[in-house]
């Protein structure tokens, strides 16, 4: 679909200006979603015997059926009434055929970065698992390898009616002008929905090495690399630095990630409930990664609520009637390496054990738009071996194919798991069954899971599909360059070791584990879970401080420890243990609903905390308010009132916030935490505290203020600008203003700006988001929000609806009993007979 072109994360700066075209068009008051308790609750809620679909407030679907196939049914139905185009486009990429109707040059989203690769690699990747039948091999096992029987019944009703919507619609009357009358949008089968939900199960693998497969040729082949033998030779050192850099890079421009944070019977406020859990997923606000909202219920059986990337029909996050449940982006790498040393006559042959073995050939071709509107084919020759595919690349970082060549094993190729993982977490009564379901279908990819329970009970859990590297293991097996890239002390932010084996000794690969459940997997009894009664938390870091009074330890694989955590962990850890103890300045201690809502949307910055007041030192210390910028010298002095008046937040109406930001992503530039001008260093005794005291004297503070301050005045920006006139969104005619920062800042509310179609919007950030409460009995107690809204249709009424009360920081109550749902005075229903 070729509705956004993206680039996220231009100079801050350069991006204002295009805000500041704009004039913000009124956008009314919206509403609370609180509900009305005047209106009678005497709305009729039909019986299940056909799949029902209930909408209530902002085209929020409560789907009520009688079995999985209705279920899936009325889920297929919504979904597609609300985003068929980014679904078709969704179905075009995984059948490799998006060169065949947008051209080989457009760009495509396989993995979690928006538009990160070209339609042509993109097709070309695809076609290769389709030629090789990976997701219909799959499909042929018995659980838990293969989809759980109900599993599929709900698939099989999933496109039931997805087809039912687009027959009744018809394909020249859709609404959304996005593929209205495409002819790539067509009735779908139950392979393409399984495609789908493969194709997000390995996107931890695809940004980094999808180019480099599908392009990587032998030496002298027509379309290889030109040989690098005149080029300097680059050490093991230096080539772990540039992927470790690479893949840094790449996880801010227009990645995921997550917050969560579960409080048990200890953490909530006295009288409150037994637990509370607050889920913060950080997904793109476009294209396949967009979250859809949805309740899922058959009487007696299943009753689910929350939401589920767009068009796999189970809740990904949400809750049960007992217990409550997000993901975060974990700092396990689901792919690594082997470096196999290749015959400099005949490159294709590599050397495992002191014998020649032949890679595999395979021949790819794609149909490809050409420029006269005639269709041609493109045909590529892809290398394997016994570990994986051929890569020549990870993140554009060169692999050259000379005297050894790099295999990739992904850890999550044979995994359709995650189907059973989400139908099981679906059905939980407590994090025991949380627990039990993670070690039994080992399906969840490269995420950490956080939930509470009605017991009062709060769980971190890192049980998923990681590789089986032990410690011993990496230490016989890595290479020189793996060395340094998996245990490189180094810390950039939300970088997983990456492992690089001697692909000569066939006992480095990863070997089988009887109490895994798949070949190669890290046994699940060894990952890192902690239950506690306080809390626990994840903000993207590994899972060392969970609960930083109770630091776990596990596999290196599984990320660092005894390390610098992010600033956005320092900012949840803190907060948390503040709230919990009374000391944060707030009204008695523990959790209520107010104050975990107010944790999110405070959108306090970390970052500030710890460095504005040497900032402001900085500023004033400068003589006569100059700072020489490249030659030439621009005046602060205007900055240093405006930053000692800023109160540390990103809301709206903040003035000095821009500035600041733009500060402190020029100081940052993607470098390690530890590797700014602290006074105090990084004490791994104390954690959460260090390193801090940034040192105003610093040249590199000094320089970072004189160029924030002539990039704004480049970009037309007052330096005291309100947050609201630079940060905003586009949604048709109107611009929103957004609260929150990049996640750099120590800020929770993480929202990462770009352009689309040349216009200011947000790339990434907080998604949907939802505060849940439990009681001792009763029904459980949630707001929630789905920042970017319901539908990517410019003409829905519900394409901007919660995008406007995420900018007024309100939430929308739940609806969840069927009381709830009959109050509502939207409600709207609709039977599908």
């Amino acid at each position: 679909m070729a509705r956004s072109r993206l680039k996220a994360r231009l100079p801050i700066a350069v991006m204002a200006a295009t805000a500041l075209m704009g004039t913000v068009a009124a956008a009314g008051t919206p509403g609370t979603g609180t509900p009305d308790d005047r209106r009678p609750a005497a709305v009729r809620v039909p019986a299940p015997d056909r799949p029902t679909i209930r909408y209530t407030e902002y085209g929020i679907p409560h789907i009520i059926a009688s079995t999985m196939e209705g279920l899936g049914e009325g889920y297929g139905y919504a979904a597609a009434k609300d985003n068929i185009c980014t679904l078709a486009d969704t179905y075009l990429m995984v059948n490799a055929q998006r060169s065949r109707y947008l051209g080989p040059d457009g760009r495509a989203s396989p993995g979690q970065n928006q538009n990160s690769t070209s339609n042509l690699n993109s097709d070309l990747y695809f076609q290769r698992m389709n030629d090789n039948r990976v997701v219909e091999r799959l499909l042929d096992q018995p659980a838990p390898n293969g989809p759980e029987p109900e599993v599929k019944e709900g698939i099989r009703g999933y496109v039931r009616g997805y087809n039912r919507y687009l027959a009744e619609t018809g394909v020249n009357n859709l609404s959304d002008p996005a593929c209205r009358g495409a002819a790539w949008v067509r009735p779908i089968t139950e392979l393409d929905v399984y495609r789908h939900a493969h194709a997000e199960i390995v996107m931890g693998s695809a940004d980094p090495l999808l180019d480099g497969e599908v392009t990587a040729a032998p030496p002298g082949a027509p379309g290889a690399a030109p040989s690098p033998a005149a080029a300097p030779a680059v050490s093991p050192e230096e080539t772990a630095a540039k992927i470790r850099e690479a893949m840094a890079a790449s996880r801010q421009q227009g990645s995921m990630g997550s917050n969560a944070l579960a409080v048990g019977s200890q953490g909530v406020a006295p009288g409150t409930g037994t637990s509370m859990l607050l889920a913060n997923p950080h997904f793109p606000w476009q294209g396949k990664n967009r979250m859809w909202q949805s309740q899922l219920t058959i009487p007696g059986r299943i009753n689910v609520s929350g939401a589920s990337l767009l068009g796999l029909p189970a809740v990904n996050i949400g809750h049960t009637d007992d217990v409550a449940w997000s993901h975060t982006v974990a700092t396990v790498a689901p792919f690594g390496l082997f470096d196999v040393q290749v015959d400099p006559l005949h490159p294709t042959s590599y050397l495992v054990d002191g014998g020649w073995q032949q890679m595999t050939s395979q021949q790819v071709g794609v149909d490809v738009l050409q420029p006269d509107g005639s269709v041609g084919r493109v045909t590529r020759t892809l290398w394997s071996t016994r570990y994986g595919p051929i890569t020549t690349s990870v993140l554009g970082v060169a692999l050259p194919w000379v005297v050894s060549a790099h295999a990739v094993r992904d850890a999550n190729m044979d995994n359709l798991r995650a189907l059973n993982t989400w139908f099981h977490l679906d059905q939980a009564k407590d994090v025991g069954d949380v627990v039990s379901t993670l070690e039994t279908t080992q399906g969840v990819p490269f995420f950490n899971t956080v939930a509470s329970d009605r017991k009062g009970n709060a769980l971190y859990a890192d049980i998923q599909a990681a590789p089986n590297i032990t410690d011993a293991h990496a230490q016989s097996c890595l290479t020189l360059t793996g060395q340094v890239l998996f245990n490189q002390q180094l810390r950039l932010p939300n970088v997983p070791p990456v492992s690089v084996f001697d692909g000569k000794r066939s006992e480095c690969d990863w070997p089988n584990d009887p109490n895994a459940v798949a070949p190669g997997l890290l046994d699940p009894h060894k990952q890192p879970r902690l239950i506690r009664s306080d809390f626990v938390g994840n903000a993207n870091d590994s899972p060392w401080l969970a609960n930083p009074e109770q630091p776990l330890s596990f596999p290196r694989v599984m990320g660092d420890s005894a390390a610098p955590r992010s600033l956005r962990t320092q900012e949840l850890v803190l907060t948390a243990q503040n709230r919990i103890s009374g000391s944060d300045g707030l009204p008695g201690r523990g959790f209520t609903p107010e104050t975990m809502r107010q944790l999110l949307f405070a959108d306090g910055s970390r970052a500030a905390d710890l460095a504005l007041d040497a900032t402001v030192t900085t500023c004033r210390s400068q003589p006569f308010g100059l700072v020489l910028v490249d030659g030439n010298l621009v005046d602060v002095s205007e900055a240093c009132p405006v930053l000692a008046a800023w109160n540390h937040k990103y809301t709206a109406d903040s003035r000095g916030s821009w500035l600041f930001e733009n500060l402190w992503y020029l100081l940052t530039n993607g470098q390690a935490i530890e590797k700014l001008p602290w006074r105090v260093p990084f004490d791994p005794k104390d954690p959460v505290h260090t390193p801090n005291s940034l040192d105003p004297g610093s040249s590199a503070v000094r320089d970072a203020l004189g160029r924030a301050v002539l990039a704004l005045r480049k970009a037309g920006v007052p330096l005291n600008a309100p947050l609201s006139d630079v940060q905003r969104i586009t949604r048709n005619a109107e611009r929103i203003p957004i609260h929150g920062a990049i996640h750099e800042l120590g800020v929770l509310n993480v929202v990462t700006p770009g352009t689309v179609d040349g216009k200011l919007d947000i790339t990434f950030g907080s998604s949907f988001v939802q505060e849940t409460r439990f009681t001792a009995d009763g029904p459980p107690q949630a707001a929630s929000l789905l920042a970017y809204s319901q539908s990517a249709n410019p003409n829905s009424p519900h394409y901007s609806d919660q995008t406007r009360l995420f900018s007024a920081g309100q939430w929308v109550t739940e609806r969840y009993t069927e009381e709830q749902i009959a109050a509502s005075p939207a409600l709207e229903i609709k039977v599908l007979d």
